[in-house]
């Protein structure tokens, strides 16, 4: 058993939160560079951290120890979404699991199919009807919005635009208590970040509330029926649910595929992904792998113990970097590189190594799910168009906090394609 290498240096003095959060990618490269090794100490949110860049690393955190390290129940998610599977640790994080997994696989899933696939054509099916580019981000982040809110609540843009924009307006406010600093002030004629998000969740909760005395049928209903801990588990998952974490995530991966695919370079790809679903399958999974929604998560050691054969003393922090693991070369060859192919070769049957959801047994509940929207969304752009960057020349360089994306929101120009391909099904391929 070794000791950590690097250091965690003194309370708040020798704290590097605002150096890691202003450039995650570039902190855990020059360490990794510096210290010969992709399992590192320093100091994070003023408390010695383990950051954990390997595979092997993340397996052993996440898998094998998941009931060493536990989730930090200090942390600002527990403040914006209160008690619920994200924040919940050992037995009551179990159980919360088997409830609400059957909500997110089978019957359940199969039941939106049809809301998934309507809401990817009324997003999608105009992109070339002005001949202007579009900003993708927000775009996706519409139809994330809009698939979510029907899914979940119920709530439709055409059904009820009021009540779809009002959710959507609270969502905004409350995403931003994640990223405030968790102080609540009010004072005439302002308030703190942070409160207003607690605000908006509070209004939220009682939109949520009568929600659930109200809806039979759908995934309020299902959810109504399950047995869950107490009266308010149900409403605390469902803002968890509607909240902005999933548009963001999603719009952050179809805007990295969208990019990545785009222009006259790309059309065999692109013509190849319309033809084959396995192939459309490792493209998502490469997409992931590149650019994953989230930087990683934390944890904190409940004991003494090792992440890769170093000690990790008790109450350390365990930060995983998904874009470090991601790109382990041991696991990855040629990690830097766009390879589809990977995942068929090399890397073929080794999804479970990626992070950008979770992984273990706290990972999220909703990857299925994930895969679902990703591949209605991803298959409709495909049968329907082919796209170039406009202009041609763009700065992509990517912000990775909050979410990944490009710092300067890209524009892409679509065009429709002729009417015997985009009348053409998407095959059915993996989840």
């Amino acid at each position: 058993m070794s000791k950590l290498v690097g250091t965690a240096g003194v309370s708040v003095l020798g704290d590097k939160s605002l150096e890691f959060y202003r450039d995650p990618v570039a902190f855990c490269e020059q360490r990794i560079e510096k210290h010969g090794t992709r399992i590192f100490q320093s100091r994070l949110l003023n408390k010695p951290t383990s950051f954990v860049c390997s595979v092997e690393g993340m397996k052993e955190l996440l898998c094998e120890k998941s009931s060493v390290f536990l989730k930090d129940p200090t942390d600002v998610m527990h403040n914006m979404y209160g008690d619920n599977i994200v924040t919940a640790n050992g037995e009551e994080a179990c159980l919360l699991r088997l409830s609400l997994t059957n909500l997110f696989t089978g019957k359940c899933l199969a039941s939106g199919s049809d809301l998934i696939n309507s809401v990817s054509e009324r997003c999608l099916k105009n992109l070339s009807a002005t001949g202007e580019p579009v900003s993708v981000y927000p775009l996706f982040k519409r139809l994330g919005t809009e698939l979510v809110l029907g899914l979940f609540l119920n709530v439709k843009p055409d059904e009820t635009p009021e009540l779809f924009q009002e959710i959507t307006a609270l969502c905004t406010l409350h995403w931003h208590g994640i990223i405030s600093t968790p102080i609540s002030v009010k004072v005439p004629l302002w308030s703190s970040g942070f409160c207003t998000a607690l605000e908006a969740k509070d209004k939220l909760m009682d939109i949520i509330k009568d929600k659930l005395e109200c809806e039979r049928q759908g995934f309020v209903g299902y959810l109504r029926d399950l047995p869950l801990p107490d009266a308010s588990c149900a409403s605390q998952h469902l803002l968890l649910f509607i909240s902005a974490l999933i548009p963001k995530a999603l719009a952050s991966l179809l805007t990295s595929f969208t990019l990545v695919l785009s222009g006259a370079g790309k059309k065999e790809i692109r013509n190849r992904a319309r033809a084959d679903p396995d192939y459309l399958y490792y493209i998502l999974l490469e997409v992931q792998r590149l650019w994953p929604p989230f930087i990683g998560g934390r944890r904190i050691a409940n004991q003494d113990t090792t992440l890769g054969g170093f000690h990790i003393p008790k109450a350390y922090a365990a930060m995983y970097v998904s874009h470090a693991i991601h790109r382990d070369p041991e696991v990855f060859h040629q990690p830097e590189d766009f390879l589809p192919e990977r995942w068929c070769g090399r890397n073929a049957g080794q999804e479970h190594l990626l992070c950008s959801l979770g992984n273990g047994p706290r990972n999220c509940i909703g990857v299925q799910l994930n895969n679902v929207f990703l591949k209605a969304a991803c298959g409709y752009l495909l049968q329907h168009y082919d796209w170039d960057l406009s202009p041609y020349s763009q700065d992509l360089q990517y912000k990775w906090l909050p979410v990944s994306r490009p710092t300067v929101p890209p524009m892409v120009s679509f065009t429709e394609l002729e009417l015997e391909s985009s009348a053409t099904d998407l095959p059915d391929g993996p989840p």
